[in-house]
This record gives C-alpha cells, structure tokens and sequence, in this order.
C-alpha cells in the first residue's frame, strides 16, 4: 500500500513511526521546508527511494498513492483533503477534520461519491484505557449514564506558538478547545452518546495576548439521552501540563481516566463486580512519552484494515465531524451568550474572527 505524508512538522514523526509499524509502503512525503523532510529521513532512516515533494498537489500527480496521511496546519486540512480524495487517495487527517461545518460535510460528500475512506486522526480512541472504557459503556454496565466531564489543563507558552505563527489563529487553527482539547471533547461525546440537544460555554483569553483565539473554555452539555457533559479547557496551568481527565458518571458505574492523554485508569467502580478494580487499574496503564500517546500505530493498523476490507475506520470522517461541530457550538455559545442547540447547520472559526478586544 502506497503511502505518503502531507505536513513533516511536529506531529509527524507519530505518523511515520505508525507508518513503518504497520509496513506501508512510504512512497513520499511532502513539507513546504526543505529542512522538515531531510530532518525525518535522517531521523526515521528512510530509504532513499522516498521522494521529497514541497508541493503536494505535484506528488499527487506522479505518487499514485493508496493512502495519504494530513499533518499540516489545520486551516489547510479540507482543502488538501479534497484534493487528495480527487485522486482516489484514502486519507488519515489530524485534528480537527477541518475548521468549519460546510468542510467537514463536502469531505465526507466527497469521500463517499469517490469511494474512499477517510480516518479521522482521534488516536486516543485506541488507548488501552479508553477501550477498556468504552466496552464498558457498550455492555451497559454504567446502567443510566448521568453525567461526564473532560478537563485538560495544560501549559502552553509564547515559545510553543512563536515557533509556528499559525497556532492560535482563527483562520488556521483555533484555542485550546480546537487545538489541545478536541481529543478529549472527541471521547467525551462520543463515551456520552453522541448526540446532542443543546450547550451553553465561555471562553476567555486570559495568558495569551500573543493570540487571536481563547486559551480557556467551559461548557456544559445537554445529550439527547439525558445525560449531561462538562468540558473545562485550558493552556494557563502553571507551571506545566497538570493532567488530561475524563470521567464517566452512572447509575452502577463511576470512572476516572487519566494521566498525560487519558492513557491510565485511576477510578474503576462497578456495582456488578465483574472484575477487580485493582487489577484493571494496573492492566489499563500506559506511559508514553508525551501527550499524543501510542495510538496512531493501532489507529494506521485500523485504517488499513478498512480499506483492505471495504470498512468504514473505527473513527470516521462523521466522527471527526462531530469532534469539530461540538467545539463550534462552544465558540458560538460563548460569543452569543445563548444556548446553542445543535445539529449547527453552518459555522467556521472564522465566524469568531475578532473576538477578544485585544487580538
């Protein structure tokens, strides 16, 4: 299987190390600094078959590839997404799908009149922890679900954005909602229900006056099956990242995840008694080396599988959608001052464009 990737920047190496795991064929990869590309090869030992491309729309031309892997700057993921999809290509993009409701529905539209599957890139679905979770919710030993909450309180600084000028930005990015926390908004709707009635948030920009976009934001959430959700999002924990947490709520259940990316069970209490709470506690735990986990190896091993298979991807481009559509509404929520209900027919990040005085 023929595979390249779009975008060598921070992320890429995830993708790379997921790559050469699951033994795809790198074909390509492409990066608009030259210096990107030669410091991966050099790093990951690529062949020296591996083309180097600065300007994709031409490696899509001569590649002829089977699966393309989006790593770029968000602003630019639909649009390089839907030229990919024109050429048959099967797509991994990294969060968020896109930055607006109207990108996400034509990648999906388009995905499905060419008859490609697109994954959208929420690895944490594949932590051990976060399975062993969500088969729990699957065999409904929560019973009713009442409530959950997701917290990510981290630390980011003028040393993180200065190095890429189009992080915090409304045209091509987002705060800390869309940036840092959509991975955990992703497992919150999705562990909840999916669905959602209505939500009601403030965002703020406290610590960043090197930004455009919020680096704090709360929300409460209304699912369609009753239950509620909490969000609380940040990049202000001083002096570092604290923790990323999600818990589960229910009438015969309570869960706690934690730790760098949601990666170890700390609380795991079941009226059933199935199992010992000890023991999955020590099971369920894993240590990686920074925020973004192991997931995007098991998440390649998905993906591949699907389109071997003519299956849609564990985490789909609907998903990601769902992802991006339930950060709009917190954007819209705060802006407006209202309650929002959802499905958002139409909303970008650039509907926030302005938002904070002093952008």
């Amino acid at each position: 299987m023929r595979y390249a990737l779009i975008g060598c920047g921070r992320i890429s190496p995830n993708h790379i190390v997921a790559a050469q795991a699951n033994k795809l064929e790198i074909a390509a990869i492409c990066d608009i600094c030259e210096s990107n590309m030669e410091d991966k090869i050099l790093k990951f030992g690529l062949d020296s078959s591996v083309k180097k491309y600065t300007d994709y729309k031409e490696m899509l031309r001569k590649e002829h590839l089977d699966l393309v892997a989006i790593a770029t700057e968000s602003g630019k993921h639909a649009e390089i997404a839907l030229n990919c999809i024109e050429y048959g290509c099967n797509l991994i993009i990294e969060k968020p799908i896109a930055l607006s409701i109207a990108d996400a529905d034509l990648i999906i539209k388009k995905a499905k009149e060419k008859g490609v599957k697109v994954c959208a890139n929420h690895q944490n679905r594949f932590n051990k922890s976060i399975k062993k979770i969500r088969e729990a919710v699957e065999k409904k030993r929560f019973g009713r679900l009442f409530y959950g909450t997701a917290h990510v309180r981290w630390n980011r600084g003028y040393e993180y954005y200065s190095r890429a000028k189009w992080r915090g930005t409304w045209e091509q990015d987002g705060g800390a909602l869309m940036n840092q926390c959509i991975h955990n908004i992703d497992l919150l709707r999705w562990m909840m229900g999916s669905d959602i009635d209505e939500v009601v948030a403030y965002t703020d920009k406290l610590n960043h006056d090197y930004i455009a976009a919020e680096d704090m934001g709360l929300a409460l959430i209304k699912f369609s099956n009753g239950s509620y959700g909490v969000v609380e999002g940040t990049t202000d924990v001083y002096p570092h990242n604290l923790e990323e947490t999600l818990y589960i709520f229910g009438e015969k259940g309570t869960v706690k995840a934690g730790g760098q990316s949601v990666n170890m069970i700390e609380e795991w209490r079941f009226s059933d008694m199935l199992d010992n709470a000890e023991e999955v506690k020590a099971m369920y735990h894993e240590t990686p080396p920074n925020v973004y986990g192991y997931g995007h190896t098991p998440l390649y091993a998905d993906m591949i599988e699907a389109i071997q298979n003519d299956r849609d991807p564990y985490v789909s481009a609907e998903d990601g959608k769902r992802a991006l559509e339930l950060v709009l509404a917190i954007y819209k929520s705060a802006a407006e001052g209202t309650t929002v209900k959802l499905p958002l027919e139409d909303c970008s990040t650039l509907d926030f464009k302005g938002r904070f005085v002093n952008e």
